[in-house]
């Protein structure tokens, strides 16, 4: 299967299962790197295919998404702008949303939200993107200043003081 094997715009949910698909073909050995790498870049192509590509990704069952190989790496890196916008918001919306479970006493939300991060965080640190470390400053700016970059972003998910403050421990550990 090669980059041609999608549809130039994937939905929301073709990319989930294009995602979900390509990990079971990661899983069994079925794809060289190049050819993970290039099926990563084509899903994440458009909007819709990053987003569906990150859910699928980050909230895996497959202990191998706890340490993604060169293909998977490779492929983020070639959708810079897509995988580091989408890394950031998905350090924010995990940190934020292990507060929310926890405060609701939701153990089992608690530990996908904490597989979330973990696997976020470990990406970000891998990929080790000076674009990464842009977006996470502007999204610790947006918190700290109540405008920016981020604002629609984090008036969407209304987040509360708490969540916020989660975010911004979680962007800590990456910023000097």
């Amino acid at each position: 299967m090669n980059n041609s094997a999608f549809p130039e715009s994937l939905s929301f949910p073709q990319a989930i299962a294009a995602t979900q698909s390509l990990m079971d073909q990661i899983n069994s050995n079925q794809l060289s790197e190049l050819e993970a790498q290039q099926q990563i870049s084509s899903i994440l192509s458009s909007k819709n295919g990053g987003r569906g590509f990150f859910v699928a990704y980050l909230t895996s069952d497959m202990a191998w998404a706890d340490n993604p190989s060169e293909g998977v790496l490779n492929g983020l890196k070639s959708t810079q702008e897509m995988s580091c916008e989408l890394l950031v918001k998905n350090l924010a919306m995990s940190s934020a949303m292990i507060v929310a479970h926890s405060l609701n006493n939701d153990s089992d939300n608690v530990a996908g939200s904490e597989k979330v991060y973990r696997r976020t965080c470990n990406l970000i640190r891998q990929l080790n993107l000076q674009l990464v470390n842009e977006k996470l400053q502007e999204l610790q700016n947006t918190i700290k200043n109540g405008r920016g970059e981020y604002q629609q972003f984090i008036e969407r998910w209304c987040y509360n003081s708490k969540q916020k403050k989660a975010i911004q421990d979680a962007i800590s550990e990456f910023l000097i």
